[in-house]
């Protein structure tokens, strides 16, 4: 059986995206280079941020991806979690609402790759 053990987000600066990602994860990469930087995840997954120009064979545009967020602290920190974002200057594509899977916020990086909060079943 295969299992995820990595992800990678195709970007336009790889340095750009490092600094973002590493600020909103509150991590430091294990990896930085010009245009490959890797960070591990408290789940063990790693995150890797690949410029797009040179992934060979050539990736599609950026910004047709998803990373999920769950919380456990419920609506009250989907909706801090949304605040401190707002602060940070993050666009946030849809605000705090509530769909069929629990309470949700999503918001982008800065190739449009989308950035969703939730709190399960809230």
């Amino acid at each position: 059986m295969l299992e995820a053990n990595h992800i990678l987000l195709y970007v336009a600066d790889a340095r750009r995206s490092c600094s973002f990602y590493g600020a909103l994860l509150g991590l430091q990469p294990v990896e930085a280079q010009d245009t490959f930087c890797m960070f591990r995840l408290p789940s063990g997954v790693m995150l890797g941020l690949w410029g797009a120009a040179g992934v060979q064979p050539a990736a599609t545009p950026p910004g047709g991806f998803e990373l999920g967020f769950a919380v456990a602290g419920g609506r009250a920190e989907v909706d801090a979690v949304h605040a401190q974002w707002q602060a940070q200057g993050i666009r946030v594509l849809q605000p705090p609402t509530a769909v069929d899977f629990g309470y949700t916020f999503t918001a982008c990086d800065a190739d449009g790759h989308r950035l969703r909060v939730y709190a399960p079943g809230a």
